[in-house]
């Protein structure tokens, strides 16, 4: 399997395989990110795309192949504040939010219909409180457990270290059992 250093220069030279590739490496840790930065599933997609395509028509720009990923998230983060600072953002349900998910960790067989009804529940309440949480927290919560990727890849992604994305996680984790704990008192 080539290294993103070796498709950023194949796409560089002009064969468009090679972005193809770096494109489905990224995707879902791009949409991960614009999702925790928008907090819509859909427009999440969209600035995805967006910022997919910049890469694209940027990467002539771009003199460390070895840093692809994050400079790829970097695009991704610009887009998304572009889109919100156009005053595109808008009040988003958390019932859109919820089908959009589905979190590891989360999906149990269920014993009955009334199990699977207070599991859903259960998820619909965690979503909800990921999306109040501080970007920081938000962000780390939702590339680690949506796209089901490593401690280093979101610290790649987020140009951060190892230690902080799993500082990030442990607040997160914590302001997410206390907030919920609350809520069945």
């Amino acid at each position: 399997m080539a290294s993103d250093s070796e498709l950023v220069r194949l796409a560089q030279a002009g064969q468009s395989s090679g972005y193809e590739e770096l494109a489905r490496r990224w995707s879902a840790r791009v949409l991960a990110l614009c999702h925790a930065k928008v907090r819509s599933a859909h427009t999440a997609e969209e600035l995805a795309q967006e910022a997919l395509l910049r890469g694209l028509r940027s990467l002539a720009t771009l003199h460390e192949p070895a840093k692809f990923g994050a400079w790829l998230c970097g695009i991704a983060t610009r887009c998304c504040l572009d889109w919100l600072k156009c005053g595109q953002a808008r009040q988003v349900s958390l019932d859109a939010l919820s089908e959009n998910y589905t979190f590891r960790g989360l999906a149990h067989s269920a014993a009955g219909p009334d199990d699977a009804l207070e599991r859903s529940d259960d998820q619909s309440r965690l979503v909800a409180e990921i999306a109040t949480l501080p970007e920081p927290y938000r962000e780390v919560i939702l590339m680690y457990y949506y796209d089901d990727v490593s401690y280093q890849d979101v610290a790649l992604a987020l140009g951060v270290s190892t230690a902080t994305v799993n500082a990030r996680l442990t607040k997160a984790r914590a302001l997410l059992r206390e907030r919920l704990s609350e809520m069945q008192r």
